[in-house]
């Protein structure tokens, strides 16, 4: 057998293509046996294969650049095992109150300057009061008209405020898995799975696009990842927007000081969500700030196309933007 016969057996062993599109039924598109044979792949096959299905999907020298803001910091009432704004756990965030919507339009109008295309903003809820919601919507409204697309992530929703939010002109809802099923119970007590798959059948049902993922690092096994995947990537519409994001250890969190995951790990998660997702934009999310440029660079490679940009929006030469517009000039990215 020639050599290069050998590879192209060698490609054919290892790539695993999806099944053909199914009827609307509970069939599942990506069975966990099948993702889990593509965490196992050689390093290199996984990441290769998932490069070839983001370049047939996506432009791969196009990244799309996100700004988060807290609008409503600390004194949530949840108990998320990773989060320093929970208030059961002894960390240095204070609970704020909602920001100003004049301050809000300010970090989205040097954020736009900066580049990004998407103004994300967070609140430390468990679920919006209407109160809230109503101060939120003029937040949309008025960032809408900057010319930015929006997005929210504001906790669990009731019936009827997804459509509210649609109505004020939302764009995205964020609302993450966080991980596995099976593995959900050790990180967070206070709300179930089902909440969190609840309230993002709300914001479909509402035709809004949906923002979803999880977070790796978290004490979880292999099989937990699986299982994370295969319920984003099973879902009826997968998300439009998938962060995957890499525990950022806080003093005073339960997850602090654990086995830190090793970077390969967080790129093969990368790479398996965009082979079972592949017209979903897939984030480099939390944690890209501990990661070197090379980390980032395979990233990118092995499918993300989304990131958060400029989180400090102190002024339009912060570092941050700086050192990534940095990274983006030397591996010719532009954004999108």
């Amino acid at each position: 057998m020639t050599t290069q016969n050998s590879t192209e057996n060698h490609e054919k062993l290892h790539f695993l293509k999806p099944k053909e599109k199914l009827k609307e039924n509970n069939i599942e598109k990506w069975p966990k046996k099948e993702i889990k044979s593509l965490f196992q792949l050689p390093f290199n096959d996984l990441v290769y294969q998932a490069h070839v299905i983001h370049r047939a999907n996506f432009n791969p020298n196009e990244v799309q650049l996100s700004t988060l803001l807290s609008i409503k910091t600390g004194g949530c009432s949840e108990d998320c095992g990773y989060c320093p704004q929970s208030a059961r756990f002894d960390t240095e965030v204070d609970n704020e109150p909602l920001m100003d919507i004049a301050e809000v339009l300010s970090s989205a109008k040097l954020a736009k300057e900066a580049g990004a295309s998407r103004f994300c903003m967070g609140a430390a809820w468990r679920g919006p009061k209407e109160r809230d919601l109503q101060s939120v919507k003029e937040m949309i409204l008025k960032v809408k008209e900057l010319g930015l697309e929006t997005c929210a992530t504001l906790g669990m929703l009731k019936e009827g405020q997804a459509e509210e939010l649609k109505e004020a002109g939302l764009d995205y809802y964020n609302h993450n898995l966080d991980t596995s099923p099976e593995f959900y119970g050790d990180i967070i007590s206070t709300r179930t799975y089902q909440d969190r798959l609840d309230t993002l059948e709300r914001v479909r049902d509402a035709s809004i696009n949906v923002c979803c993922g999880g977070i790796v690092g978290l004490g979880e096994s292999i099989d937990d990842r699986v299982s994370l995947i295969s319920q984003l990537a099973n879902m009826k519409r997968p998300p439009e927007s998938v962060p995957i994001n890499l525990l950022t250890q806080v003093e005073g969190t339960p997850l602090d000081n654990i086995e830190k995951l090793d970077h390969f790990d967080f790129i093969r998660t990368i790479a398996v969500a965009r082979i079972t997702m592949p017209k979903s934009f897939v984030r480099l999310s939390a944690g890209r700030e501990v990661m070197d440029d090379g980390i980032q660079a395979l990233a990118f490679f092995s499918g993300a196309n989304s990131i958060f940009y400029g989180e400090q929006l102190l002024t339009t030469g912060n570092p941050d933007i700086e050192k990534d517009k940095k990274l983006f000039n030397r591996l010719n990215l532009s954004a999108l």
